[in-house]
């Protein structure tokens, strides 16, 4: 069982110089001008509120941070920039770790080490012309670092698996402040580095990653936008297309509903649409022979599929990269027939009036289903994931998003697992919809062993 460090108080003046005079990095604390508008993640609906802010320059200032927090009984957290902030940081110390963006590239090994502010978009970059890929998600802000201990839908995961199952070592600074690698070939390491593959940010602080590569000669990729009214025929095809689809190939089913925003292309801003968007890995041929059946479903009003370099893949979803107040939500599905199909349209279709930005279907499974290696993300075999997201400009909104949030996956109960990979829960729920009681109870007994004191927090505490 892990002994949990008292419930953090306000850090005095004397203890924030002692630890100012321990790191490089800048130090920030709720008294200093700067703070209130760095203390916030990116994700702007929450309104963290950590005891002090250690922007470190280095894997350096990690370390002594981590050794003056265990002399001052505080807890530490990793946030490079708070794509999945959550309130469970609230009164820990925060160590922004973005000055920690190295990275370097093996082509001949198919290997990549990155810094734990290195950004996947910066990563993939680094990937063109190599007839590599990491396996990013869907936003090129996203911290590679982040997300893989986070488990790690990619665009690329029904063909190599979870962004986790990729981690081949971690550069952690543990709970007595030293810095190590963590690798597979130690058998002394084999339950950390276990929980590190995808059971989030509470067993060390990661500093740098060691990740396979993943071949990927041709990308092919992009959206097919409709209008909202030819969703039903488009979601057929959809599902025609990706019932028979080889792993090679991705697609999402996507109801938008736009708002008049600045991160929405222009001629797009106010519409509602149906949106397909894919990724193949090979050539634009075969891609566009498995995707013919959308190219005939509707009216295609907005048309980027393309073969892409590497560093494009993040761009495919046109997410945005700047701050916002987000909320975004899942469930994994069994099964998807016409009864669901007919659900999800009546829900959020044209005319719904619902108050989400998107509900969204994702095809999943593939090697999603089988252990490439022991990792904490562990193995799922449904075919679809279902996801509600939408922007809270204005707090006032959230109880009618909880709302729409909550009757969509009411509404689809018979059709759901009542499971979701760790970044598709809701911003403050806890682990248990995430992993098996058996995989909870292991994390559990890593947490104890790796860090007893209670020293690290992560968005997704494992004791919650």
């Amino acid at each position: 069982m892990v002994t949990e460090i008292a419930a953090p108080q306000p850090l005095d003046t004397t203890t924030l110089d002692e630890l100012r005079a321990a790191v490089s990095g800048a130090v920030l604390g709720p008294g200093d001008p700067e703070w209130d508008a760095a203390r916030l993640p990116w994700n702007r609906l929450v309104d963290q509120q950590p005891a002090a802010l250690v922007v470190a320059a280095d894997a350096a200032d990690v370390a002594a941070t981590v050794r003056w927090a265990a002399r001052h009984g505080v807890t530490v957290s990793a946030q490079p920039n708070g794509h999945g902030a959550s309130a469970a940081l609230d009164g820990t110390v925060v160590v922004r770790t973005a000055a920690l963006d190295d990275i370097w590239v093996d082509t001949d090994a198919r290997v990549a080490r990155v810094g734990a502010g290195v950004k996947w978009g910066d990563l993939q970059t680094a990937l063109d012309g190599t007839g590599l890929t990491g396996l990013i998600g869907s936003n090129p802000d996203v911290t590679v670092v982040g997300y893989s201990l986070s488990g790690g839908l990619s665009w690329f995961s029904r063909a190599f698996g979870p962004g986790a199952a990729s981690i081949r070592a971690a550069e952690v600074v543990d709970a007595t402040g030293a810095q190590r690698w963590v690798r597979s070939d130690e058998p002394a390491d084999a339950d950390l580095l276990w929980a590190l593959r995808g059971g989030g940010g509470e067993f060390a602080l990661v500093t740098a990653l060691e990740l396979d590569l993943h071949p990927a000669p041709q990308i092919y990729g992009g959206l097919l936008a409709y209008p909202a009214e030819a969703a039903a025929p488009v979601l057929r095809a959809f599902l025609d297309v990706t019932r028979s689809a080889p792993e090679e190939l991705t697609a999402w089913f996507t109801l938008m509903h736009l708002p008049d925003a600045p991160f929405i292309p222009a001629e797009l801003r106010g519409l509602s649409l149906a949106v397909v968007t894919a990724t193949h890995l090979g050539s634009a041929d075969e891609a566009e022979r498995l995707l013919a059946p959308l190219r005939t479903a509707g009216p295609v009003v907005r048309d980027t599929l393309r073969p892409v370099a590497p560093g494009e893949v993040g761009l495919l979803a046109e997410e945005p990269v700047d701050p916002v107040p987000a909320v975004l939500a899942g469930t994994r599905l069994h099964a998807f027939d016409d009864t669901a199909a007919e659900a999800l349209l009546a829900l959020a279709g044209a005319g719904s009036g619902t108050p989400l930005l998107q509900v969204q279907l994702r095809h999943v499974g593939g090697a999603l289903a089988r252990e490439r290696v022991p990792a904490a993300a562990g193995t799922a075999d449904e075919p679809y994931l279902l996801t509600g997201l939408t922007i809270v400009p204005s707090p006032d909104l959230a109880p009618l998003v909880s709302a729409a949030l909550d009757q969509l996956f009411t509404t689809f109960a018979p059709w759901s697992t009542g499971t979701a990979p760790l970044t598709f829960l809701d911003r403050d729920e806890s682990i248990r919809r995430a992993y098996p009681a058996a995989t909870i109870d292991r994390l559990r007994a890593v947490k104890a062993a790796a860090d007893p004191a209670g020293l690290f927090r992560g968005n997704r505490p494992v004791d919650a």
